[in-house]
């Protein structure tokens, strides 16, 4: 198995963000909903593990806010956010989430996607957000409890749900590290966005294992996933245009038998909890 650290990891730098982009209409609802909990227009925004910066990038395209700063400890990482989501009004700066490297009471919102089952020190990223936060801001949580994942490549990958299970934190361990650290608990929520079309493009991003939890399979046990994945890709129906009696063929071909509207593929969504505390 790979043990490299994530953050040292620069083969997950170079795809992270290709394969885990969303389409637009999802990204956009995902940022209108983080930035609901910001509580008043143009607030200024941290994003702690902010990877390759897609939703710093898209706090500053939807929120209007005043500044975002995004803070990753992976050079590679933080790289590939300058150059696929630079903004006028993004800061990318090395740091972790133990030791923030901003002044206290800076910002009205936190946001913290995907990286809580990383953090070697929960407790002490906890204290960190609540000291930047100025009084009335808000910490997002956007993550997976361990007593609900149900992701779609637990399908492919089976052991990856065990794996995941002794790693990701449950509600009430993320709600906790964060009341200890003084922060009021303001909702727990879930919700879902497709995430890619269909499973052919679904596929086609797993290739690249653009996921940190890939790193914990053998190079057997990922193939063996992919080829599962793929087989269901190609079992897939294909978008195409409706073929029925008021439809001609296509231009070029001779007219054959007339059939039903071909089906489009299902898209696949993702779903995440998330947890809103407030200073």
């Amino acid at each position: 198995m790979n043990t490299t650290r994530v953050h040292d990891d620069e083969r997950l730098a170079g795809v992270y963000q290709s394969g885990n982009e969303m389409p637009e209409e999802s990204l956009r609802d995902w940022t209108r909903l983080i930035g609901s909990f910001a509580g008043h227009r143009s607030p200024a925004i941290v994003e702690v593990g902010a990877g390759t910066g897609m939703f710093c990038a898209a706090m500053a395209r939807w929120l209007d806010p005043v500044t975002v700063v995004g803070v990753d400890p992976s050079a590679a990482m933080l790289d590939s956010a300058r150059r696929v989501n630079a903004h006028p009004v993004v800061r990318y700066v090395a740091g972790t989430a133990e030791a923030l490297p901003v002044g206290d009471g800076r910002f009205d919102l936190a946001l913290l996607s995907r990286v809580i089952h990383h953090l070697p020190d929960r407790a002490r990223a906890a204290r960190e957000v609540a000291r930047v936060l100025r009084p009335g801001g808000a910490v997002v949580v956007r993550t997976t409890f361990r007593e609900r994942l149900d992701a779609l490549v637990y399908h492919y990958w089976p052991r990856l749900r065990a794996l995941d299970e002794e790693r990701f934190p449950s509600e009430a361990e993320v709600v906790g590290a964060f009341t200890a650290a003084g922060l009021t608990l303001r909702t727990v929520t879930s919700f879902a966005r497709p995430v890619t079309s269909g499973l052919r493009e679904y596929h086609a991003r797993m290739v690249s294992r653009p996921q940190s939890k890939f790193l914990r399979l053998t190079d057997a046990e990922f193939a063996a996933g992919l080829r599962r994945l793929a087989a269901d890709a190609r079992a897939e129906p294909e978008t195409g245009p409706e073929t029925g009696p008021e439809a001609g063929p296509a231009p070029g071909l001779a007219p054959g038998p007339t059939r039903g509207p071909v089906r489009a593929p299902a898209p696949v969504e993702e779903r995440y909890d998330v947890v809103v505390l407030t200073a």
